[in-house]
Formats: C-alpha cells, sequence, structure tokens
C-alpha cells in the first residue's frame, strides 16, 4: 500500500476527530495498516482475548475495595440458576469496572446483560461503548477485540430493529475500520437509497472514497453534505483531500485556508499550514 494516501487522509482527516480506529495523526507503517485491517488478522487477534485473562490482569490495577466489590458480585452469579436472573448481576458487575475506569470489561458486561434482557436501548449503550473505545484503542489485539464485540451488539441491535440506520452507520463505521469495507457499504447505501442527503451517510462514504482513492466519488459525496452545510468542517477537510487527489491542489488548499479560520485554532493552523507544505 502507498503510503502518500495514508499520511494525507490521516492528516487531513484525523486532525480535527478520531473518525476510523485510532485518533492518532501518526500513520502506521503500510505493512501494519494493512495487517490491522486485515479480516484474517482480526479474527486471530479475537481468538487470542480471554475474557478471564482480561479480567486477571485488570484486577491487578483495582484497589482493595474494588476487589472486593467484585468477589461480593461474584459469589452472587454463581448461586444463579436462572440465566435471567444474570442480567442485573452483569450489569453491576459492569457498573463496577466502569467506576474503576476498566471500560473493555464494562463493555462487555453490559452487552451481556443487555443481551439477555434483548434490549435495543441497551445494547446500543454497550456497542456505542466498544465502538468508542475501538476508535482510541492503541493495541491491534484489543482494539479488534473491542471492534468484533461491538459488530456482534450492533448485529443484535439490527435483528430487533432492522430500521435502526444509527446502528447501520456505526456497525459500517466497525466494518470499514476492520478492513471489511464491502459490508459497510452495503449498509450506508441502504440509507443513501431512501435519504440522498443524509449527512453521516454521505461522510463515511465520503472518507471510505479517500481511502479506496475514488476520489472523484469522495468529492460527490463530501459536496453533497456541504450543499446543506456550507461550514461542515469535516466535509470541508475531505473535499480538500479528494481536490488534492484530483489534482485541483489551488482549491484543496484554498479550502483548508478556511477550515483554518473556521476553527480558529493556533494548533490546528499550524498543523494545516504544515500539511499544505506536502503538497
Amino acid at each position: 500500500m502507498n503510503k502518500a494516501p495514508i499520511i494525507s487522509v490521516i492528516v487531513a482527516l484525523l486532525l480535527v476527530a478520531g473518525i476510523y480506529f485510532g485518533g492518532n495523526t501518526t500513520p502506521p507503517k503500510p505493512k501494519e495498516r494493512s495487517e490491522k485491517a486485515s479480516g484474517a488478522s482480526m479474527n486471530e487477534s479475537i481468538k487470542s482475548i480471554d475474557v478471564d485473562s482480561l479480567i486477571v490482569a485488570s484486577k491487578k490495577s483495582l484497589a482493595q475495595h474494588a476487589l472486593g466489590e467484585l468477589q461480593a458480585v461474584d459469589v452472587q452469579m454463581r448461586k444463579v440458576t436462572d440465566s435471567a436472573q444474570l442480567a442485573p448481576l452483569f450489569s453491576q458487575y459492569a457498573q463496577i469496572w466502569q467506576e474503576h475506569k476498566q471500560f473493555p470489561l464494562a463493555a462487555y458486561f453490559y452487552s451481556l446483560a443487555a443481551k439477555l434482557e434483548n434490549s435495543e436501548k441497551k445494547l446500543t449503550f454497550a456497542a456505542q461503548l466498544f465502538l468508542d473505545l475501538a476508535r482510541k484503542e492503541p493495541t491491534a489485539e484489543l482494539q479488534n477485540w473491542e471492534a468484533s464485540n461491538a459488530i456482534n451488539a450492533f448485529k443484535q441491535i439490527l435483528i430487533l430493529n432492522p430500521s435502526n440506520d444509527s446502528a447501520k452507520l456505526s456497525l459500517a463505521e466497525c466494518y470499514f475500520g476492520t478492513g471489511e469495507a464491502m459490508k459497510g457499504v452495503v449498509l450506508v447505501k441502504e440509507i443513501t437509497a431512501k435519504e440522498p442527503e443524509n449527512k453521516s451517510a454521505n461522510l463515511l462514504l465520503g472518507q471510505q472514497g479517500l481511502i479506496s482513492q475514488q476520489y472523484d466519488k469522495a468529492k460527490q459525496r463530501f459536496e453533497t453534505v456541504l450543499k446543506n452545510e456550507p461550514k461542515n468542517v469535516e466535509a470541508m477537510l475531505g473535499l480538500a483531500e479528494a481536490l488534492k487527489g484530483l489534482g485541483e491542489i489551488e482549491k484543496a488548499k484554498q479550502l483548508l485556508e478556511e477550515c483554518k479560520k473556521l476553527i480558529d485554532n493556533p494548533a490546528f493552523a499550524k498543523d494545516i499550514e504544515e500539511y499544505i507544505k506536502t503538497f
């Protein structure tokens, strides 16, 4: 994979917010990125994550009182004979992990409770927590585990409510981040088929167009967003990147200068200026 497009996409898009997994603005080496994105690599990483081992490792950083709280719930769970009674205990367990900032385990036990209760609302909370963690997770192995759990939860949501477009978009983002781009595209296009100017859907398709270097398609998606929101910085940055890819360098520079004025942040302005020097 060519390194230059990776650098430009990361700098232009992730400068404002972490759109794809990992908000780091330092691009990975091409080999690292391709391995991380491949479905086979993701499956191998997921297998190596063992929840029991994760619990043992996480407990090492907890205070004694937190360990006591977890142990008390453990005791209650061992006494349960009806799986339906486990849901509130899983939620309690998750809350303890969350209070002590062990968020991957919190998301895991929230998802177990939500699945037992078959609750769309609770599944959405757990799935979104997994997705937020995966976006920022620096460890590829754990990131893939979080992404896989997010995918499973969003799928369950869509079984309960097939018309939940927010879940479709989030699931598509998971697929894009784990290298299953075509699955993501199919989901997003289901939304644009009935709502052609949907902002979130067009942003996702535009971003994917940049990643695949289909700059003409990316340009159309970002222009669709800007038609309704002329000052949408995310779309402006994406359009600038698409224009750069199409060789329309001066237009790209002009858009980036406009973004500087809208954000009005010295650090952001400096990053933009440094990026323009690479053109």
